[in-house]
């Protein structure tokens, strides 16, 4: 294990958990690798405007900042009135929630973007004044027209690339299905702004589409999450800006650089939610690949490395990866600075015991990765009609979220089928279903838990 540490910016430690030893003609090597930053500001409650800046920061030292409010203002808002005014509400106690000194935006979403606040292309930088400001010109949206979320992105981009900022992101709520562009202009936008900021996507109520939702928040390295009541959206807002406030440093990415004849199978993120990591990867030299992880609080995120080695002889070892966490030179000429770094080892034994020992990090995000991937197919199953897979694969989700610990999920699979025996993972499906459990069930189906201690 390796640690980072440099004035104004948090400490970054790696640890990888492994069974390195494999018997003879074994070539599968897994680790699972901790990082963890500290020295963030987001363990222990985020400081709020006017409190002080976050632990490793002096005064006026905490990371400059640049965040935009997207709210969706299609003509489904006004259905019922309550959620664009529930929406209204959430945005301002989020505009409240803003570090002194951060940029900030709010964007109107229809089928076109429109900035409403400062407006002209503009950031407003928060402080007293801006802020009653911003919350005045909220009162004066209103719901009408369609959903193109792309523009809204592409807006968002150009508003965030003009601010010279530590951390951009964005917060992005909708009500609707992206209806008004085609699903690749969805995409193209996702794509030109993967990697310029990180960006929570809500959809609140029940007449969105969660694959579009968890796809923004996946491509864009943030957190997605359902909203059913829209009187819980002020509280949700609130928590999420807090979190944007405490991040403190930008474009971290884990790099793994394999020996010759390594290949590498994925890279996942397994918590606190499953990503895969693996088609992500940017070329850095010849036999090393960056994965990007977004932008970094205090916090501690798990990731999954599965690669493939060359056949060896009893007794002999090989170093058969080396992760380490980069930084960027912000100005792009000079060298990348390395975090934290850690190793993962390959050691051929006659012994059975140890060659066939599953390391219990391993063994238990195989098992949560397993768990987001039948959650998915189960509901699909269910909702083209096919009842006898559906059973199978939430069964098995059950047995799996039961023997992990994983309450929460167990939870939310509880209200769409009933559990004969969790631990045999025998259900059934429930006749009727509430739309939004379904929706909830669907938009947290990544969400893990850590290894039991």
């Amino acid at each position: 294990m390796a640690n980072f540490s440099k004035s104004n910016v948090p400490q970054f430690s790696v640890d990888v958990y492994q069974n390195e030893f494999l018997p003879e003609g074994g070539r599968e090597v897994n680790g699972i690798v901790t990082v963890t930053s500290t020295g963030g500001g987001t363990t222990g409650g985020i400081p709020l405007p006017g409190a002080a800046a976050a632990p490793g920061y002096g005064p006026g030292q905490a990371p400059s900042a640049a965040v935009v409010l997207m709210v969706d203002c299609s003509g489904s808002m006004d259905y019922p009135p309550t959620k664009m005014r529930n929406a209204r509400d959430a945005t301002a106690a989020a505009i409240d929630t803003l570090r002194e000194g951060t940029r900030f935006s709010v964007v109107a979403g229809t089928h076109v973007a429109k900035g409403v606040y400062p407006g002209n292309g503009q950031l407003a930088v928060a402080d007293a004044r801006t802020k009653a400001q911003a919350k005045e010109a909220l009162r004066k949206l209103s719901a009408g027209g369609g959903t193109a979320i792309g523009t809204w992105l592409r807006l968002t981009d150009r508003l965030l690339g003009a601010a010279d900022v530590d951390i951009r992101h964005g917060i992005l709520l909708t009500d609707g299905r992206n209806e008004h562009e085609a699903p690749e202009d969805l995409r193209a936008a996702l794509d030109s702004c993967a990697g310029r900021f990180t960006c929570d996507a809500r959809g609140v109520g029940t007449d969105w589409e969660v694959k579009e939702v968890t796809s923004i928040a996946s491509a864009l390295l943030g957190t997605a999450d359902i909203v059913a009541d829209p009187a819980g959206l002020a509280a949700d807002f609130t928590q999420m800006m807090e979190n944007a406030m405490g991040k403190e440093v930008a474009d971290v990415a884990l790099r793994l650089w394999t020996p010759v004849g390594v290949e590498i199978r994925f890279v996942k993120q397994v918590a606190p939610t499953v990503e895969d990591l693996t088609g992500r990867r940017t070329e850095a030299s010849p036999r090393a690949g960056d994965y990007p992880t977004g932008s970094w609080g205090d916090e501690s995120r798990d990731y999954h490395v599965c690669v493939l080695v060359p056949e060896a002889g009893i007794g002999q070892e090989m170093l058969a990866a080396r992760v380490s966490l980069i930084l960027p030179d912000p100005s792009g000429a000079g060298a990348p600075q390395v975090l934290s770094q850690g190793l993962v080892r390959a050691v051929w034994t006659d012994d059975m015991v140890a060659s066939t020992s599953i390391n219990p990090q391993v063994a238990h995000y195989t098992g949560q990765a397993e768990l987001a991937q039948v959650i998915q197919q189960g509901l699909d199953a269910r909702k083209s009609g096919d009842f006898d897979g559906a059973t199978a694969k939430l069964g098995r989700a059950v047995q799996l979220a039961s023997a992990s610990g994983n309450q929460d999920t167990a939870k939310l699979l509880s209200k769409v089928v009933d559990v004969v025996d969790a631990a045999t993972g025998t259900v059934r499906l429930k006749a009727k279903v509430a739309e939004a459990d379904e929706m909830t069930l669907e938009t947290r189906s990544t969400k893990t838990v850590r290894v039991k201690k």
